[in-house]
């Protein structure tokens, strides 16, 4: 997809942020009819906040088609393993464990996100932040990635314009991440970070790492080595400057190291459907949004997308 190299593409990370606004806005916030809309309307709000101060031209809601896929998991079985809900009947896909009164708003998101003309894209087989790193790596302008997620600080890139801004409070306070504050918090940059943190391991995503490698010696070897195949091809060099532990447990993890980058790293491949990434004007379909805004009780969150909308 080729792009005007000054307009400003915004992508988000829906699933972390409807997450967020699910357990950062009461449950008491309902429809008419008393069902929770508070991830709704949460969302909503982060939507008109980020609109509103940073202008993007175009605005991508990234969609978790499969938030496990098959061929992450082949290769490491614990892969978000323990987020499976218990009771996920046999022989259907794994199902992700998530609070009973969240699941029934995401068709409620994804269709306002639908009427409102803001481009929803998932892929089956795939996550979010597969189609996020497809669409950062075709971009030719600016890359703004709203996300709770630290796997995606990998993608920034100072010399593309690509950041990733992490919600710290709501998404009023947000930490914008480039190079410099990466370096400055785990000692690498955005090419370095997924070498890391596969190294490092992430208990939250099921992944390993290799035991006795923290991110502090982590961050030295990648800084000593350059990157993961500069630190194995060390462990192969008697004279390279490993400890006998380092060398040890890297060798020990051998089979892990092979697999884990596929796993760790974002794709920039994903086969995208078509759709316009444009930040509508006005609403797709404003008697689609009208009945559901009455039906859901969007009220002053609506409103609010509304306002901040270009148009």
């Amino acid at each position: 997809m080729m792009r005007d190299v000054t307009r400003r593409l915004m992508l988000l990370d829906t699933a972390s942020l409807y997450f967020r606004a699910y357990f950062g806005v009461p449950d008491t916030v309902r429809a008419p009819d008393g069902t929770p809309v508070n991830a709704v309307r949460g969302l909503l709000d982060f939507i008109a906040r980020l609109v509103q101060d940073h202008r993007p031209d175009e605005l991508v809601a990234c969609m978790d088609a499969d938030w496990r896929p098959a061929w992450r998991v082949a290769l490491i079985p614990t892969y978000k393993a323990h987020r499976v809900a218990v009771e996920t009947p046999a022989g259907r896909p794994d199902e992700e464990e998530v609070p009973d009164t969240l699941s029934p708003q995401v068709p409620v998101i994804e269709q306002v996100l639908d009427a409102l003309g803001i481009a929803r894209v998932g892929v089956a087989g795939y996550e979010a932040d597969d189609v996020i790193g497809t669409l950062t790596a075709g971009a030719r302008g600016p890359v703004d990635i709203v996300t709770g997620d630290r796997d995606l600080y990998q993608l920034v890139d100072d010399a593309r314009g690509v950041r990733v801004l992490y919600p710290l409070k709501g998404v009023g306070t947000l930490q914008a991440v480039d190079e410099a504050w990466l370096r400055g918090k785990y000692g690498v940059d955005g090419a370095g970070y997924a070498d890391l943190a596969l190294l490092r391991g992430d208990p939250s995503d099921g992944l390993p790492g290799v035991p006795g490698i923290g991110e502090k010696t982590a961050a030295k070897l990648l800084a000593a080595f350059g990157d993961l195949a500069g630190i194995m091809a060390a462990l192969d060099d008697p004279a390279a400057g490993l400890t006998p532990s380092q060398r040890r447990r890297l060798d020990e993890a051998r089979d892990y190291v092979a697999v884990a980058p596929k796993v760790v790293r974002v794709a920039s491949d994903v086969p995208l459907p078509p759709f316009d990434p444009e930040l509508p004007k006005e609403p797709r379909d404003p008697v689609a949004l009208g009945e559901l805004a009455h039906r859901w009780g969007l009220g002053g969150s609506l409103d609010r997308v509304l306002t901040a909308l270009p148009g």
